[in-house]
């Protein structure tokens, strides 16, 4: 498919996060975009200030006329149900219809491309070397599953000949790209729902390393059963971080390369994780050729992604987070940084489970990842894409729990309920719609001084 004979290109999903990031990227470089998401959100608000046109009702009629099969790309999210009416008639009439990873596959093929997979820490890690890579002069566009900070947008750069990538497992996505340079973060089990096993989605791992042919050039973090450069905190390794410390609520620290040793690197995400994130970026950025004093410099002035760790509030008196973890994992991670920054202070967790599948696949490890933090307000599970699951509740997520102080509770009365905690450190997490209740949770925080 030759992308400069598209003229026109139309989202169905335009809202997900990844999706997003595409259609600003198309409408930089001069196509005409439009699409369909299910409801409003801050990310489709967002791009209709851009100048794109966004509809939220699957109507074929919507469609603008202009939009014909010969000079149209049609873009899906695994998201959208088979009986979307828009996605059928796009079908039907012979449309060039194509999966976000392929229209990435496509974009990224004929450029130097680095991809990030893992199931946790690709948006950060992809984040950082996209501003590292920015920062340095690189001709790169880097797409990003999140908002970053630093640029107020899920792309950072409009370079054509070096791109960054998120590589999703998610339905093998991964597996439609082209990496020069790549590094996997971590293979913890997830997506069961599409892979059914964790061997499954190792060896989708596998088969993701294997389409980079230098091994010298594929990155993974250390532990994993994949042959590359081993990427670690404090432990032998290729690309070693060392001699960590906390000043001025960053990180310190050093790094031992294959030739040489980079000493006093500062950066300012919390969280053992977060450092891992910047550890990998930086070995990919320098076997790129970038200079180590460019590294440096954007590893300092990196300021986060948001729901990644997002500060909300940071009072003396009361500290509230916002994070997108969804996994036991990811949860873990949050709890580590917050007892890291706020030793003796008692922590509210709100959390939403996200899918009914990830629910019950992973619910003792939720329970018990829930369960390090003082006081829990649960919240339905957000179905997404996903019909309910008979058995599979908050509340029977909620019973497994070890805490004596938690509770279950309706959206409409979150915000009292929070405000009534005795917290002094608050963290909200979940992918789902919980996203977007934290402007008026932080506002009402504000008001409660």
């Amino acid at each position: 498919m030759n992308l400069n004979q598209i003229h026109n290109v139309y989202f169905v999903g335009i809202g997900g996060i990844g999706m997003s990031a595409l259609a600003r990227y198309f409408k930089n470089i001069g196509k005409q975009v439009c699409g369909y998401d299910k409801t409003p959100s801050m990310l489709t608000n967002e791009l209709v200030e851009s100048g794109i046109d966004i509809h939220f009702e699957d109507n074929v009629a919507l469609i603008p006329a202009s939009f014909k099969p010969e000079n149209t790309l049609v873009i899906i999210t695994p998201a959208v149900p088979i009986s979307h009416l828009e996605w059928n008639y796009f079908l039907a009439q012979n449309y060039e219809v194509k999966k976000r990873a392929e229209v990435l596959g496509i974009i990224t093929k004929d450029t130097f491309s680095f991809a990030v997979a893992g199931t946790h820490g690709k948006t950060t890690t992809s984040s950082i070397l996209g501003h590292i890579l920015f920062e340095s002069g690189a001709d790169v566009t880097a797409f990003i599953g999140g908002i970053v900070e630093n640029y107020n947008s899920n792309l950072i750069g409009m370079g054509k000949t070096v791109t960054v990538v998120e590589a999703d497992e998610f339905d093998r996505s991964f597996l439609h790209l082209h990496p020069n340079i790549a590094c996997v973060t971590s293979m913890d089990a997830d997506h069961l729902d599409i892979y059914g096993t964790s061997e499954a989605i190792e060896a989708s791992f596998v088969e993701f390393a294997e389409k980079v042919e230098d091994k010298n050039k594929l990155f993974v973090a250390h532990g994993l059963p994949l042959e590359g450069l081993v990427c670690a905190i404090d432990q032998d390794a290729q690309f070693k971080a060392y001699n960590v410390r906390v000043e001025e609520a960053s990180y310190v620290f050093d790094v031992q390369t294959p030739t040489e040793t980079i000493s006093n690197l500062r950066f300012g995400l919390p969280g053992r994780h977060n450092l891992m994130n910047a550890l990998m970026a930086l070995a990919m950025a320098k076997t790129y050729g970038t200079p180590t004093e460019a590294i440096a410099s954007a590893l300092s002035t990196f300021r986060g992604i948001r729901r990644r760790f997002s500060y909300q509030i940071k009072r003396s008196d009361l500290v509230y987070i916002d994070d997108y973890a969804h996994h036991p994992t990811e949860i873990n991670a949050v709890h580590q940084a917050v007892r890291e920054l706020y030793p003796n202070q008692k922590v509210l967790a709100v959390f939403q489970p996200h899918l009914f599948s990830r629910t019950k696949d992973f619910a003792d490890d939720f329970a018990a990842s829930l369960s390090n933090f003082d006081e829990v307000l649960l919240l339905d599970i957000y179905p997404a894409r996903e019909l309910p699951m008979e058995g599979v509740t908050s509340q029977w997520l909620m019973d497994k729990m070890t805490n004596s102080d938690k509770k279950l509770v309706e959206k409409d009365q979150l915000i009292a309920s929070i405000q009534s905690s005795n917290a002094t450190v608050i963290v909200t997490i979940g992918a789902g719609d919980l996203g977007e209740m934290v402007p008026s949770i932080k506002k009402a925080l504000d008001e409660t001084v």
